[in-house]
């Protein structure tokens, strides 16, 4: 399993963004937090920039076409795209995780 973060700078984009990719079943589950601060330097300013993550969670064969869609479908000209593997997953978790998405809630 994997988990990938990117940041939005509002949250109806990032819970848009949340319920499509898991209605497509390239994410098992996508959550939003925030607000958040975030501070970063572009153009040679530092800038400070409330925004919402969100963490979205996937199956190793969703992540190729989890990541197209997101950037792809992403507002910022540089998002944020962070992927980390998952070291460990509960077994019943990941079983959920791994179901048809035919069997998930629309």
């Amino acid at each position: 399993m994997f988990i990938a973060w990117t940041t939005l700078a509002t949250r109806t984009d990032a819970e848009k963004l949340a319920a499509e990719v898991v209605s497509l079943g390239l994410a098992a589950c996508a959550q939003v937090e925030g607000p958040i601060a975030s501070f970063y330097t572009w153009q040679g300013r530092l800038e400070r920039t409330e925004e919402f993550r969100l963490c979205l969670k996937c199956l190793s064969d969703k992540l190729p076409a989890l990541e197209i869609h997101v950037l792809g479908h992403h507002p910022y000209d540089t998002p944020e795209w962070i992927v980390v593997r998952a070291e460990r997953v509960g077994e019943k978790y990941l079983s959920w995780a791994g179901a048809s998405p035919t069997k998930w809630p629309l």
